[in-house]
């Protein structure tokens, strides 16, 4: 295998998701460009890690599969700094666990590292509907809500300002320059729905690195299952507030120029052709147009509404995270 070494690391909590992960992991040894290793790291959930380390403890050398428990506080920044540290490959790649990778995911990351400037790239993640088909409601321009790549998005290979976390991959190096996932942003299991850890650290990294290069290939897919109490309009809800929340954070970090650069396109151009698109399909008569348009302005409310929770709550000094710095494994 020529190019970099690729480690996957996926994060878990819960034996809810037993045969999610499961399917995450045989999708990562299915790869057309083999990963090094995958590593499971286990968000405090002691018979979740010990059942994990007994159905793996007969894998082969060659797709070699080891379980760790989250070395920092509960949360899944922590958990994917503890699986960076670990990690023996030249590049970290993320994936969900309750996604599945298609075969040729990790190529088209490893051929993206081929420019040394390159210190991140991510992919495209499609939605998978346990009611079978995305609700009629549902604005694409959303699909960040069930953490999936959403309308607005470039395509093709390009570069940007932050990848996505739950389909994602860095150089070893990134962090050295950066630091880790800021703890205190990210999601804590069944706990409100926090975000934008990735987005911190993207930040965090280009100004760390002013020459680094991040990039989103949208050839390299994940398909990631959407359950049912996510298709309601109470999570789309409590999701676009905890973003706010959330954008509230990285913005205190990061300054609210670099912070809010792309978001401010997103509600500016992309939000606005999306309600028109569902006025129009409303007076077509096609089903949900005018449920979509009304999403897309409830969502953009809430998450104003949380945006400005989140400033009075981060000016008062309620609301902490910390930047970790991670020592990463030595090579072998």
């Amino acid at each position: 295998m020529s190019g970099p070494g690729i480690s996957v690391v996926i994060c878990a909590y819960t034996e809810d998701r037993w045969e999610d992960i499961l399917a995450a992991v045989s999708s990562v040894h299915a790869q057309s460009r083999p990963a090094l290793e995958t590593l499971l790291v286990v968000d405090h959930n002691v018979t979740l890690r010990e059942r994990l380390a007994k159905e793996y403890k007969e894998f082969s050398d060659d797709a070699v599969v080891r379980v760790l428990a989250n070395a920092g506080p509960r949360g899944l920044s922590a958990g994917r700094n503890t699986g960076i540290a670990a990690a023996r490959g030249e590049i970290v790649a993320f994936l969900d666990d309750d996604a599945v990778a298609e075969r040729d995911w990790l190529r088209h990351f490893a051929e993206a590292y081929t420019d040394d400037r390159v210190m991140a790239v991510g992919g495209r993640t499609v939605p998978v509907w346990a009611s079978g088909r995305r609700p009629d409601w549902f604005p694409e321009e959303f699909d960040w809500v069930v953490g999936c790549t959403y309308r607005g998005l470039p395509r093709g290979r390009v570069r940007v300002r932050n990848v996505l976390g739950g389909n994602a991959s860095f150089r070893r190096s990134a962090f050295d320059a950066a630091g880790g996932f800021a703890t205190g942003i990210g999601r804590d299991g069944d706990k409100r729905p926090l975000g934008c850890e990735e987005t911190e650290l993207c930040i965090r990294l280009s100004r760390a690195r002013p020459d680094a290069v991040l990039l989103i290939d949208d050839r390299a897919v994940i398909h990631h299952r959407v359950p049912e109490i996510r298709e309601h309009f109470r999570y789309f809800r409590t999701r676009t507030y905890a973003e706010g929340l959330s954008k509230a954070l990285v913005a205190r970090s990061v300054g609210a120029e670099k912070g809010l650069e792309s978001e401010r396109r997103y509600a500016t151009r992309v939000l606005p052709a999306g309600v028109a698109r569902g006025l129009r399909d409303a007076l077509l008569a096609r089903p949900g147009g005018a449920g979509r348009a009304g999403a897309i302005v409830a969502g953009v409310l809430t998450a104003a509404g949380g945006y400005v929770v989140g400033s009075v709550r981060a000016r008062r000094g309620g609301t902490t995270f910390r930047v970790p710095e991670v020592e990463v494994a030595a090579r072998e």
